[in-house]
């Protein structure tokens, strides 16, 4: 009964409009997910200079999502994009073990910035589907996850190529920020 009121209510309000940052390193493959949740299929990407925006309704949300370039020399331009965000989706890639340090020190400082205090975190572990990968356990621990104690954050692993695992890592962030906005 409480599902089919909740269901009813959200087709008469509409679906809800998030803002969502989505960040990582370059070569992450934050554009791979972006366009797998938009179109339902795998593009070939190029490295993204300045950002990509795009829409995707899932469920009864609307994630407006920026996928912002990861390059060395663009980060320092994330913070402009920071107004307004309701959600960080980081992209880590679960192979690149030489780079995973970097990876902790640009979340790091993200979630350090004033204007990301209030952020909801999803930190997407992509590339599962690689050899040598990193489990989930391993990219916690190295991107000192458990450290963020005033952050809400989760973790889930996927394979943005073939979808597995981005949906799962919605419906957390969607149900997470819900319940941001029931508080408030």
């Amino acid at each position: 009964m409480g599902q089919l009121l909740a269901t009813l209510i959200g087709r008469l309000v509409g679906p809800r409009e998030l803002r969502i940052l989505m960040l990582g390193l370059d070569a992450a493959g934050k554009t791979t997910v972006l366009y797998k949740l938009k179109l339902g299929e795998s593009v070939c990407t190029i490295p993204t200079i300045g950002f990509n925006v795009e829409t995707v309704q899932y469920k009864n949300i609307n994630f407006t999502m920026w996928d912002v370039g990861g390059q060395y020399k663009i980060r320092a331009l994330w913070r402009h994009y920071f107004t307004g965000t309701e959600g960080l989706i980081f992209v880590v890639d679960s192979a690149d073990t030489e780079r995973i340090q970097e990876a902790r020190d640009e979340l790091h400082t993200l979630l350090n910035d004033s204007e990301l205090a209030h952020v909801t975190v999803l930190v997407l572990a992509n590339k599962m589907d690689l050899p040598q990968a990193m489990n989930v356990a391993e990219i916690t621990d190295k991107l000192q996850l458990t450290s963020l104690r005033q952050i809400n954050w989760y973790i889930q692993s996927c394979t943005a190529t073939s979808g597995q695992g981005l949906y799962e890592g919605l419906d957390w962030l969607g149900r997470a920020l819900q319940d941001v906005a029931s508080k408030h």
